[in-house]
């Protein structure tokens, strides 16, 4: 069994935390790689282990962060790794497991004592162009701070609505509890077939989110003329799109894969919500 560790950058403790697990699973004889920021922030680990998150071909990413991390993870790794989360953030939605926790989640990884959450992504075009997958969301902002857009958006080539707005957010069950809820949007659960479409901070009261089936295409012109606006995938991706070009939004093949312990799912999220409130 082959593990990659990926820790947050900008917290000492994530990153010791991270050296001691990658030393915990050299020293029990499994090969472990480190990718290379986690390495230059914290420079103990063994050169002939370090690699760029592209090239990580192992069995178990440990992911030790808050939401960030496991999103940075996700866009930087090409293949369906599953993600064992270790929570160095705020909320930490994502992850399954807290620092106290680690060496304990580990061994029951080592004796197959766990099993696969999967999570629908979604997958972007632009013109044509794809774009990086989304685990939470794809959002179209203002590129100008305190200008509205103009949006149409289309849902299955049905017009949905046209709306003024700061944005347009368009989010999974999983991105649920994050930019789209403070949005207005609702909480899905997480095991739904479903995408949220939520206005951000319409000029129309009526600008409601909208709940469509997960097998929904969702097509989304900007009609602003003189000025650009912004693409932005899991706060990780940021492009500065003219407008009036097509974006098309429709579920991706992949999947996100986590490590669970439990499958009771209401306990931890209705506490990290109230958390969040």
């Amino acid at each position: 069994m082959r593990f990659g560790v990926i820790a947050r950058r900008d917290r000492e403790e994530a990153l010791k935390l991270a050296y001691r697990v990658y030393d915990f699973l050299k020293v029990s004889g499994y090969e472990v790689i480190v990718d290379e920021e986690t390495h230059r922030h914290f420079p103990h680990f063994g050169e002939e282990d370090v690699f760029p998150p592209s090239q990580f071909d192992v069995d178990v990413i440990v992911a030790i962060g808050g939401d960030g991390t496991i999103l940075r993870v996700e866009h930087m790794t090409p293949r369906d790794i599953p993600i064992l989360g270790i929570n160095m953030g705020t909320l930490g939605f994502l992850s399954e497991v807290e620092p106290s926790e680690t060496f304990f989640a580990i061994n029951k990884v080592l004796e197959g004592d766990y099993h696969i959450d999967e999570r629908m992504k979604l997958r972007i075009h632009v013109e044509g162009e794809r774009f990086p997958d989304a685990l939470n969301e794809v959002a179209l902002l203002t590129g100008i701070p305190g200008k509205i857009v103009h949006i149409k958006y289309y849902v299955d080539s049905g017009l949905a609505d046209e709306i003024r707005a700061d944005g347009l957010i368009i989010s999974t069950p999983t991105g649920s509890t994050g930019y789209s809820m403070s949005a207005g949007g609702p909480f899905l659960d997480p095991r739904l077939d479903a995408v949220i479409i939520a206005p951000l901070a319409p000029i129309a009261l009526n600008a409601r989110p909208l709940v469509v089936p997960g097998t929904s295409r969702v097509d989304v012109r900007v009609l602003t003329q003189d000025r650009p606006f912004i693409l932005s995938i899991d706060g990780q991706f940021y492009k500065s799109l003219e407008p009036d070009v097509e974006v098309v939004v429709k579920k991706s093949p992949r999947k996100t894969k986590f490590i669970r312990f439990s499958r009771e799912i209401y306990p931890k999220y209705t506490l990290r919500i109230k958390k969040k409130f």
